[in-house]
């Protein structure tokens, strides 16, 4: 068994980036040029479908400039990412059950609602908890860090709760299975269940580590944008605030992702390792240990993704050096 604490803490300088994304059933990975997803559906046939993709950053420098380029980067994960939960949720759900789909306006109402809560939970719960209790609010930098403290809190609470629901459970296992396979492959062993089974299941990349850099950049943003905006206007409530911060969003998004990349190129600096700490801490919860026929449909969506051109690049060490 490779040594986890070892393995968390390598240098990480891929020669080909690739990354992932748990989906129902199944697997979403994204290799240079395409990504492709495997599920397995309830008769235990895998599914795979891929799509050619180039970022539109790579087609056009201009959108190339930091903070823009994180912002598009997002927005594209996105993107592909609620195409192939639809798609999986389409292969995974058993046949009787389509016939008690929800109508499109019920799926809308759903949707309303995910979203209006997680506003409730991330962003007017914490504000008014930090207006009402701590009485500082013309103090932006102190507002944002007793606010974000909050955030994180209700964030690690409800990671927590969700984790305990089934298909959740399921979810977070294909996670694992996801990060074992990227592991594997940049390993530079042969890619197969048992390889990928000795790996850790949190990875430095993963959209939790980034999810928690953008709860920190949002402190520091924040506060700078509440700074500005108590100057001219003398002061800020908790829905000025939460319009505000919400409009800014893809701009802290931007920064996160700029930090994130800087923090790839100085992996042994100790400041960055501190701040890597937490998402891989995080991804104890998120991720949880995959059966074997998980791993199985994650090398089948690694495969797929990279189709013709597979054997070519599975073998190869994309890890260059490790620390700690």
């Amino acid at each position: 068994m490779i040594d986890k604490k070892f393995m968390i803490n390598m240098l990480m300088k891929p020669s080909i980036l690739v990354g992932g994304q748990a989906v129902i059933e199944g697997v979403m990975m994204r290799v240079p040029g395409a990504y492709a997803t495997a599920v397995r559906d309830p008769q235990d046939k895998i599914h795979v479908e891929r799509h050619e993709f180039t970022s539109i950053v790579e087609k056009k420098k201009i959108l190339k400039k930091p903070i823009l380029r994180g912002m598009i980067a997002l927005y594209e994960s996105m993107k592909i990412g609620m195409q192939t939960l639809t798609w999986s949720a389409e292969i995974a759900t058993p046949e009787e059950d389509k016939k008690k789909e929800p109508s499109r306006l019920a799926s809308f109402f759903s949707t309303a609602t995910a979203i209006l809560l997680a506003l409730v939970l991330f962003m007017a719960a914490p504000y008014w908890l930090t207006t009402k209790l701590f009485m500082v609010e013309r103090e932006a930098f102190l507002f944002n860090i007793i606010a974000g403290t909050f955030r994180i809190t209700f964030f690690i609470i409800y990671l927590v709760l969700i984790s305990f629901l089934k298909d959740v459970k399921r979810l977070f296992q294909y996670h694992g299975a996801e990060h074992r396979v990227v592991y594997n492959f940049e390993s530079g062993q042969a890619v197969t269940i048992e390889n990928a089974q000795s790996f850790p299941t949190q990875h430095p990349r993963c959209g939790t580590s980034f999810l928690f850099i953008v709860m920190l950049s949002a402190i520091i943003l924040f506060s700078i944008i509440d700074t500005i905006f108590i100057g001219f206007i003398g002061g800020l409530t908790v829905v000025t605030r939460i319009g505000l911060h919400l409009l800014m969003l893809p701009l802290v998004a931007g920064a996160s992702y700029e930090v994130l990349k800087f923090s790839a190129k100085n992996s042994n600096n100790i400041l960055f390792r501190i701040l890597r700490a937490p998402g891989l801490w995080l991804q104890n919860i998120t991720t949880k240990e995959p059966e074997d026929e998980m791993v199985e449909v994650s090398i089948r969506s690694l495969e797929t993704a990279f189709g013709d051109k597979y054997k070519e690049v599975v073998g190869e060490k994309y890890i260059a050096e490790a620390i700690g």
